[in-house]
């Protein structure tokens, strides 16, 4: 018996070593800000199925996020709240609109995306959203206008870099306002993602913002009105796995995962966003 108990100590030590735990991959999402509850939340529903997946995510302005790949920040996938910000990165779009080659010019191309993988995975509301009680009594974009002209309101707008900014760079033309005379008045302050924005609307800092809906929603704030496609265009979160991804395989699996009925959609669908098929 004493002569079996090293061979049965070895015996023991080998089927752990064969039975350890797979060493835990991480995936690195650039997602917009504007995506941080909802993605957060999928990540932990996804992560529960594919225990062997660790997810990382970087919330920030989509503006933001591109000048981080672009200057070789390690990522795997990408989502944007818009599509400038993914052409940019996007050597099979049009020359004009790819961040390093304007027509013409000769320029070379961001080429850092696999064109191939590109979806549009959702879309969203740019709404006109106020703090609790509504206090400067602001029901429209119609009105908004008409308050901005006559400079009785203080308006929360996202940066020019940030797709809800030009958003509303898009509604400001839309309606003959001019920007530059608005800021130049102090009727405007800003945000440089669109949770700042949201957060100066929550906490009464400003008369109105103009955000998602979904973030009106995930802050539990008041919407007055809403944009539609003919003020702003539509709001598309296009996606795509980066050129330079160790993890292709995972990158598309939850990619996948995140625009399918019985993954992410659900999640996406709660707060306000459409899925796109």
């Amino acid at each position: 018996m004493k002569r079996l108990l090293p061979l049965l100590l070895v015996l023991l030590l080998l089927s752990a070593c064969g039975g350890s735990k797979k060493e835990e991959m991480e995936l690195t999402v650039f997602a917009a800000a504007s995506l941080q509850e909802t993605l957060t939340e999928c990540g932990a529903l996804y992560q529960k199925d594919h225990p062997g997946v660790t997810l990382v995510f970087n919330f920030d302005s989509s503006g933001t996020l591109k000048t981080q790949i672009e200057e070789g920040a390690a990522c795997d996938l990408f989502i944007s709240a818009g599509q400038k910000q993914m052409d940019e990165l996007d050597a099979a779009v049009a020359p004009a609109v790819n961040a390093d080659a304007p027509e013409g010019t000769g320029a070379e191309e961001l080429d850092l995306v696999l064109s191939h993988t590109r979806v549009n995975l959702l879309e969203n509301k740019v709404v006109l959203a106020v703090p609790e009680g509504n206090p400067a009594g602001v029901r429209s974009f119609d009105d908004l206008k008409a308050a901005l002209e006559d400079g009785d309101i203080l308006l929360a707008i996202g940066n020019e870099d940030v797709p809800v900014g030009q958003y509303t760079q898009k509604i400001f033309a839309h309606y003959g306002l001019d920007e530059s005379v608005l800021n130049a008045a102090g009727a405007l302050t800003y945000g440089s993602n669109v949770k700042e924005v949201t957060t100066q609307v929550d906490q009464g800092t400003v008369d109105c913002g103009i955000i998602y809906a979904t973030d009106a929603f995930s802050a539990g704030l008041e919407t007055v009105d809403a944009a539609t496609a003919e003020m702003c265009g539509q709001v598309i979160y296009p996606a795509a796995v980066l050129k330079d991804s160790v993890h292709f395989d995972e990158a598309v699996d939850f990619l996948t995962w995140l625009g399918a009925a019985d993954g992410g959609v659900p999640v996406f669908e709660a707060v306000g966003f459409t899925g796109i098929n």
